[in-house]
């Protein structure tokens, strides 16, 4: 009984010191009790030695990046189920609204479901004196999606991927206005760059004149404001749109641009009040209604059924794939520090030139891949700048569409 009195081990009966070497180990015991492995993947780990050991960490440093690519390939795979879909050639053609209710209503479903299974704080509605941006923050997702998606009816994947890519421009110039946030020389000369990138792609007839018309092997009209590469090669190319058609579809694509970088200045503000797949159920869900009542009350315009089951098929897809397009971005952007998991983002380009080439054989002139790489190298060069140390802090992102196509310096919310 006499023992816990010693507690040097250095004053005492002999049998003091003979206890007290007994009792490091046991204090010792609990990181030698994680009986996961721990102690075998501390060697390699130190040493540097073992094939499962490089494995565990090649996987522990990439995964989040793993998840980001993940991501854009579903975005991909749906945007390319979605032109299917709106093509104006389509037997069953389907609009914009349609898409985004399909999309958004399984996105909603998935994301309650998911946030109930895992009681989310907060959960369905969010804080309550953040109800009136998070009603924002979902409205200006919806017009973003709308822009994104109308202009997919008349324009190339890879056209439209382009323009998404002045998200960082515009949310640069309204956290400026609104956040009173620095605006840099390198914003301003990023956003030159990528308009003259817009302009390259939208090719107005009052600049680059009227596109001629060609007559293909297959019989088909079609403008050459694309590359055949093979009468046999993909779908058919038909019901190519008009010079204005195109002008307005990325005049949409623009303004779709400017609402995404008003939902994620918005995210800004909520910050980390608000979980933030809450903040992506409230776009889901107003995104879901808007369309609805749109559709409901338009006179042109009114619910269809897929005909067949490829309509069927790709409209699952873009319900799916839509999800965990969220889903993974926003587990990616979560793990992946930096500007890697930005610089990733703008695979989607690549993919959307290999899903062109391949579903439909075409590929873009040569003006269109100029302005894409002028958008995409401007927007590259500016998550490249490195921001000044009394800027904002590196924080927990909120993570969706929008904020994937940022740099890192303005991926950060506010605490």
């Amino acid at each position: 009984m006499g023992y816990g009195t010693h507690d040097d081990g250095r004053v005492g009966s002999p049998g003091a010191e003979r206890d007290d070497p007994v009792a490091p180990p046991i204090a010792a015991s609990p990181p030698i009790i994680t009986a996961d492995g721990s102690p075998d993947e501390e060697t390699p780990t130190r040493e540097g030695s073992g094939l499962r050991g490089h494995l565990n960490e090649f996987y522990e440093r990439n995964f989040g990046l793993l998840l980001v690519f993940s991501a854009q390939t579903f975005g991909s795979v749906m945007n390319t189920a979605a032109k299917l879909l709106t093509a104006q050639d389509s037997a069953n053609q389907f609009h914009a609204l349609h898409i985004i209710f399909v999309r958004m209503l399984a996105t909603f479903i998935l994301g309650t479901l998911y946030m109930w299974y895992k009681r989310v704080p907060d959960f369905p509605l969010g804080r309550r004196d953040m109800f009136g941006l998070l009603v924002m923050r979902g409205t200006a997702g919806f017009c973003g999606l709308f822009g994104l998606y109308y202009s997919l009816s008349y324009l190339e994947i890879s056209d439209a991927t382009a323009i998404s890519f002045l998200v960082p421009t515009w949310t640069a110039v309204l956290c400026y206005v609104w956040l009173k946030e620095p605006y840099r020389m390198q914003e301003a000369f990023s956003g030159l760059i990528s308009l003259a990138g817009v302009l390259l792609i939208a090719r107005p007839a009052f600049i680059f004149g009227s596109p001629s018309v060609t007559a293909p092997n297959n019989g088909n009209a079609t403008m050459t404001i694309f590359i055949v590469d093979g009468p046999q090669e993909g779908l058919p190319v038909v019901g190519t749109p008009s010079s204005p058609q195109r002008t307005l579809a990325v005049i949409c694509s623009i303004v779709g641009t400017l609402a995404a970088a008003t939902a994620y200045s918005t995210i800004r503000v909520i910050g980390k009040r608000v979980h933030s797949l809450i903040s992506v159920n409230y776009f889901a869900g107003l995104s879901t209604l808007v369309s609805a009542l749109i559709i409901l009350v338009h006179p042109d315009i009114h619910f269809v059924l897929p005909q067949g089951a490829l309509q069927w098929s790709l409209l699952l897809v873009i319900g799916v794939a839509g999800f965990l397009l969220q889903f993974l971005l926003t587990e990616g952007l979560q793990r992946e520090k930096g500007g890697r998991a930005t610089n990733m983002t703008y695979f989607q380009m690549v993919l959307a030139l290999i899903i062109e080439r391949v579903i439909w054989g075409t590929t873009p002139p040569v003006l269109s891949l100029v302005g894409s790489a002028l958008i995409i190298g401007a927007a590259i060069w500016l998550s490249l700048q490195k921001a000044k140390p009394n800027e904002v802090k590196e924080r927990t992102a909120v993570a969706d569409e929008e904020t994937s196509l940022l740099g890192p310096g303005r991926r950060q919310t506010e605490a």
